[in-house]
């Protein structure tokens, strides 16, 4: 037997990132970051909520406090989930290349991160800023329902990993039929969430006179 060491090389790790206004957070958000780690095989999500986001300049925001509270009380003690305030942190607008850098500069080349989005915002993504640099850099877990824009999704996806050989999971995760715009209207003319937010939040929201 030989009396050379034995090298142990650690799997690369898999990190969700996992950004958006979060306003607020709903089970759509959790379901889609618990299915990510499941069938994408992620070590963990982080959910980053933005300060400013690019195409919602114009829409006025719950504070970044209280989307910060509801995002805790939303992850609770999840094995897997970690919030970030990098982005609340961070004066300006909340482009998603430079949370990308700051995450890569942190983590490492040790681990592999992938940009957690839906189909709707990943149809999308040629118009961000930076986007060729986005596409290149990183991985993507895309979430999906199925038969909803599937031949559209696929097209694109096959598009953009000919272009630009981009790692892409495109995973069917559970739905919530409902967005934060949605939500907050529902709250505002006072009918239950019961099913689209956690009970935390939803007592979070009550408490706190958000949205009303």
């Amino acid at each position: 037997m030989s009396g050379k060491p034995v090298t142990s090389y650690n799997k690369i790790r898999k990190i969700g990132i996992f950004g958006g206004s979060f306003d607020p957070v709903h089970l759509g958000h959790t379901g889609l970051a618990e299915d990510a780690m499941k069938q994408a095989g992620l070590d963990k999500v982080i959910f980053i909520p933005a300060r400013l986001q690019p195409f919602k300049l114009d829409k006025k925001l719950a504070s970044g406090e209280d989307r910060l509270e509801m995002l805790k009380l939303a992850a609770g003690n999840a094995a897997g989930y970690e919030i970030s305030t990098y982005e609340l942190d961070t004066e300006g607008v909340s482009y998603s290349y430079l949370t990308m850098r700051a995450m890569r500069e942190k983590y490492g080349n040790e681990v592999k991160l992938y940009f957690i989005t839906g189909t709707d915002a990943f149809l999308k993504i040629d118009k961000w800023k930076n986007a060729e640099e986005l596409l290149t850099e990183y991985s993507y877990v895309i979430g999906t329902r199925p038969g909803y824009r599937q031949d559209e999704l696929k097209s694109y996806i096959e598009s953009i990993r000919e272009k630009y050989g981009t790692e892409i999971i495109n995973i069917d995760n559970v739905q919530v039929d409902v967005s934060s715009t949605e939500i907050r209207e529902m709250i505002s003319r006072g009918q239950s969430t019961a099913g689209l937010i956690s009970a935390e939040v939803e007592r979070y929201i009550r408490s706190n006179g958000l949205y009303e």
